[in-house]
């Protein structure tokens, strides 16, 4: 260890040690108060805080979310006939009191709800005598043979089919947006509660003859929900894995128990405090008191480690307990530290589901200190190793290890260079196969979930039997008061719609324009060739009065958004939508006619997938800068910090490139793991360098020293990788994909971080901190501090 660490040690050693009696009645006394803090604390889900709210697209929709709705927080309900088609009494009453259930759901935005059965959805025919038209519904309908077929003939004539009614007959759609806030209440939206309820009604329904398939925003999240069992269930399997590898490593019961105590207090603490703050715990941040309790145990096998050695050396548990504490509180609160610090560059995304998932993970970070720092060695100086682990400790010490001799030849002349040649083509290899990287979701439906979940089936349903699909990027299209009707402004409507439609992956584009059309036709005795905007603004007027129409331009004729269907919401569709949108609007904009991105479930995607791609690349220069300087003013080296730092760049980029092979798109969900993967991959750097240095100072030659690294430090690390390699790797067995993308990066970058701190890390100080010369200093140091002694 450098020794301008050693000025600081002996205050906080004897500020802890000499007052235990004390410091252990306050870590009882906040453990209990927080522990009850965390019993209260509540799942949050929110629509808002999955989407970026300051991007322009977002802040766009925002302006304008009375005159728009709900924008991509709607839910669909395709109800599917067992039996038959639509076109049965049976079916149409199931239809008509399904339609009473949902109005009444809460959050229902109930003036937007469209289903057959409602006064919005209608037909519209030219006939002799001029238009007619009225409710999808017959006013007359009672069931009857002769009203299901005069429903069918104003199905035919509304323009539903493909879109309200599926191609085949078979299925009709309830579709409804949400409110974010109860209007009446004031309450937010309890997503869970939503879609328990419509599970209710899946259920209800489905002896009734029908099948329910639903899918939105709101049920992705509800299905989650149902995933936070499994969640739990995984938390208890990795705290069982880690009590038995732990005790077939220690070989002491009560330094096991301890140390996974501390960790758990660790995430005790972590839950008060973020509920005491008001804070929720969100559906990605839920994972977080995981990271928490691997980070307290990486740090607390060191800690059981170093004590373990100690006792060997016949040390009382409090002497073991101090020294343990003095040699590795530097460097455990440097990594520590970071890992905090790191976590907090999470807060440059300006998504609030992220930021909370970095808050929550910082003061995880920041609690380990004092439980895994201070409590765990203060309570083993009571408590001591057992002395079957301690005597174990003595024979193995004894012996000269075979494993660590031939794994010390990573630090030797010949194989060094050998190691820094795999090093720079493992650069290579994963920067060139990370290219194909992308952003976003590369998968249909809700990637979170399986590709066999039921939404994810749902969907599939309804992408199978719809015309359009539930995926809309909606433009919002801007122009002068009571100006909508006029030609210049329809004319551009229809033209962007064409330029749209000729994009690749857009199924169809819809906007009051459509609707115009299609009564100009009509008062043209129904000939297509009058299927045209009319330069008369009369015609114009007249063609956008009836009631369809004015559901797609508001109040003061100002606005009118175009509905653009997309065949799916893959990173590269949204990115060639946005694209053709930003070239037209380019050209287009003026005084009195503006295109403006975006709202739909597709357009608030686009979105995040900006913020996302532009924050990547930040997010890394922050929490690497971030790790940098720390290490740099702890160790106040260069060499150093290149040794510690060059592993973890080669696991990030190998973690990208794993990424690309795998399909898995940088999003939401898997941003943030690069960032927990380097603040908990620098743990092992430090401690391994800090022990390594420690030795060189002592003038052993490079390999020796990383020999004695490897006795003591490093068969710790190694231990920590695997262990929460294998408790995070459980996670790919989860029902929800997000959390198996989440294990099986952490799990590789676990291992990875590892490897690269025990193989790469030697290799980089054979030719970056010159070994000789180091020890050749320190022999020169201790043969003056001798002769200085003597005189």
């Amino acid at each position: 260890m450098s020794s301008h660490h050693l000025n600081t040690e002996p205050v906080l050693e004897r500020l802890f040690f000499n007052n235990r009696v004390f410091f252990l009645a306050f870590f009882l006394l906040a453990t209990v108060v927080l522990g009850w803090q965390a019993t209260q604390y509540r799942i949050d889900a929110s629509f808002e805080k999955m989407i970026p709210l300051k991007h322009s697209f977002i802040q766009n929709w925002m302006e304008r979310r009375d005159e728009l709705g709900s924008g991509g927080n709607s839910l669909r309900i395709s109800v599917e006939a067992k039996e038959g088609d639509i076109f049965d009494s049976g079916y149409m009453e199931s239809l008509r009191r399904l339609t009473d259930d949902v109005f009444y759901l809460p959050g229902v935005d109930r003036a937007a709800l469209k289903s057959l059965w409602t006064a919005n959805v209608r037909w519209l025919e030219v006939t002799e005598d001029g238009f007619e038209g009225g409710p999808v519904i017959p006013q007359t309908y009672d069931g009857s043979r002769q009203s299901l077929d005069e429903l069918r003939v104003n199905i035919l004539r509304s323009g539903q089919v493909g879109s309200l009614v599926a191609n085949n007959f078979r299925s009709s759609i309830i579709e409804f947006p949400l409110l974010e806030f109860n209007p009446e209440t004031g309450e937010k939206l309890d997503y869970k509660a939503l879609s328990q309820k419509l599970e209710e009604l899946r259920t209800k329904y489905s002896v009734q003859g029908v099948d329910l398939h639903i899918i939105g925003f709101a049920k992705i999240l509800g299905d989650l929900f149902e995933g936070v069992d499994a969640i739990k269930i995984f938390f208890l399997l990795a705290i069982a894995i880690t009590l038995v590898l732990l005790f077939a490593y220690s070989r002491c019961l009560k330094s096991t128990l301890v140390a996974v105590f501390c960790s758990l207090v660790a995430v005790v603490w972590q839950l008060g405090l973020l509920t005491a703050m008001g804070f929720g715990i969100d559906l990605y941040s839920i994972l977080v008191p995981f990271l928490v309790f691997a980070i307290g145990v990486s740090h607390g096998v060191q800690i059981i480690n170093n004590i373990g050695i100690e006792s060997a050396h016949d040390a009382t548990p409090l002497d073991a307990a101090r020294r343990t504490f003095r040699t590795l509180y530097i460097p455990g609160m440097l990594a520590l530290v970071s890992d905090a610090i790191g976590f907090l560059t999470l807060l440059v995304i300006e998504i609030n589901v992220i930021r909370d998932l970095a808050i929550a993970a910082s003061i995880g970070v920041a609690v380990i200190i004092l439980t895994n720092l201070v409590l765990l060695p203060v309570l083993m100086s009571y408590i001591g190793v057992s002395k079957r682990a301690s005597d174990r400790l003595k024979v193995t010490e004894k012996k000269d290890a075979i494993t660590w001799r031939v794994m010390s030849y990573f630090a030797h002349p010949v194989v060094a260079p050998l190691s820094i040649v795999l090093a720079v083509a493992g650069f290579g290899a994963s920067y060139y196969f990370s290219q194909n990287l992308k952003i976003g979701d590369l998968d249909p439906g809700a990637p979170e979930l399986r590709a066999d979940s039921r939404y994810n089936l749902d969907n599939k349903f309804i992408t199978e039997n719809y015309s359009t699909s539930a995926d809309t990027f909606i433009t919002m299209v801007e122009t002068d008061t009571e100006q909508c009707s006029s030609y210049a402004f329809m004319d551009a409507l229809d033209r962007y719609m064409w330029h749209m439609k000729n994009v690749d992956g857009v199924q169809d584009a819809v906007s009051m324009v459509t609707v115009a059309k299609q009564v100009i036709k009509g008062l043209n005795e129904g000939n297509p060739k009058w299927q045209a905007l009319s330069r008369n603004q009369y015609v114009l007027n007249n063609a956008i009065s009836n009631q369809t129409a004015q559901q797609l331009y508001n109040k003061d004729c100002s606005l009118a958004p175009v509905l653009i269907f997309l065949e799916d919401h893959k990173a590269e569709t949204l990115q060639r939508v946005v694209q053709a949108t930003e070239a037209f609007a380019a050209e287009n904009n003026r005084d009195g006619l503006t295109f403006l991105m975006a709202t739909g479930n597709a357009g608030v995607e686009a979105a995040t997938n900006e913020v996302i791609g532009y924050a990547q690349n930040q997010m890394l220069v922050f929490v690497y800068g971030v790790v940098s300087i720390l290490c740099l003013i702890t160790f106040r080296s260069v060499r150093a910090l290149i040794c510690i730092i060059i592993p973890l760049a080669l696991t990030s980029l190998l973690c990208q490139a794993l990424m690309a092979q795998l399909g898995i798109g940088i999003k939401v969900a898997t941003l943030p793991v690069i960032a927990l993967g380097v603040g908990i991959g620098v743990d092992y750097g430090i401690y391994i360098y800090t022990r390594l240095e420690g030795f060189l100072r002592q003038g052993m030659p490079l390999q020796q020293a990383y020999y004695m690294t490897l006795r003591t430090t490093g068969k710790a690390v190694i231990f920590t990788g695997f262990t929460l390699a294998i408790g995070v790797g459980t996670w790919i067995f989860s029902p929800i994909k997000f959390q198996a993308d989440m294990g099986m990066l952490l799990t590789f970058m676990f291992v990875w971080n590892m490897i690269g701190a025990i193989w790469l890390m030697p290799a980089l100080a054979r030719f970056v901190l010159r070994p000789e010369l180091l020890a050749t200093k320190a022999r020169e140091e201790a043969v003056l501090k001798s002769q200085t002694s003597a005189g």
